[in-house]
């Protein structure tokens, strides 16, 4: 007796295994700053930089270089010196500071570094407090050597404290290099981002005083030196030049460079991309 097999039907097609992407990390979830991140970013940074001698010459000598040789320049008139290098041991400062950052950001972004990075646990405030814990270590010494030079070794003519010029030329190093980061952002090279110098700082330099009494410009020119932070910089350095304590003025003008500088380092987090396109 023979049984009928039934026919074999061919096996159902298995569907192929739908593959799901994770999403991409987003940094810190909560958008608040981490320190252990922030020191751990400024830690990196200080590493790279201490491989890079010409960055450390170009940050801490440069500004006492220039001021060396202005001094000298006005060797038959140290009163000239003593009017307008207070001024400028806040200004180089603030112009070195925002150069080397922000060339130093972009190369991190172009070179792939700034997007392995924020594909980490590391938010975009964490880094930009990172980059601006580790260059204002780095203000620090560069400021308290520009001051000691001025006022101890050229005879800077001083009547307030010394302290307090160290002050604003710290806080005018924080302002550069704030601005650094933020103008990183719309450069797509460091020669763009050099490019960026004379849009930034040139108008500031021309606005703030330093050649010119602000009250003497013209009326247009002194409602917008009013809002360039530089100005309050070079009259925070007077302040000091002139009155033995610390004036109401000077006051204002150090929370208002102080406020710029985080008003500006806050922006620099909000614009900061992974990538150059």
């Amino acid at each position: 007796m023979t049984t009928k097999t039934p026919p074999e039907t061919p096996d159902a097609p298995t569907p192929a295994p739908t593959s799901v992407r994770a999403p991409a990390p987003t940094g810190s979830p909560t958008g608040a700053l981490n320190a252990s991140r922030t020191a751990a970013t400024a830690a990196r940074v200080l590493r790279q930089l201490r491989h890079d001698p010409r960055t450390i010459a170009l940050l801490i000598l440069i500004p006492c270089v220039m001021l060396l040789l202005l001094r000298y320049v006005f060797d038959g008139s140290p009163r000239t010196f003593d009017n307008i290098g207070a001024s400028l041991l806040g200004i180089f400062p603030l112009i070195t500071m925002f150069l080397v950052t922000s060339i130093a950001t972009l190369r991190e972004r172009t070179s792939g570094t700034l997007e392995r990075l924020l594909a980490m646990p590391l938010g975009k405030g964490d880094l930009i407090a990172g980059y601006a814990l580790a260059f204002g270590a780095l203000a620090i010494v560069q400021s308290a050597l520009a001051t000691g030079l001025a006022v101890w070794f050229l005879d800077l003519d001083v009547t307030g404290s010394p302290w307090l010029l160290l002050l604003v030329a710290l806080l005018d190093a924080l302002l550069g290099t704030a601005l650094g980061l933020f103008v990183s952002a719309f450069a797509a090279s460091e020669f763009q981002a050099v490019q960026f110098m004379p849009a930034v700082i040139f108008p500031q330099l021309l606005l703030c005083g330093l050649f010119a009494p602000r009250d003497t410009m013209h009326p247009a020119l002194e409602t917008l030196s009013d809002v360039l932070p530089m100005s309050y910089a070079v009259d925070g350095m007077n302040e000091v030049l002139t009155h033995t304590d610390m004036t109401a003025t000077f006051v204002r003008d150090v929370l208002i460079v102080g406020g710029c500088a985080l008003l500006v380092l806050c922006l620099g987090a909000a614009t900061l991309r992974r990538r150059t396109q």
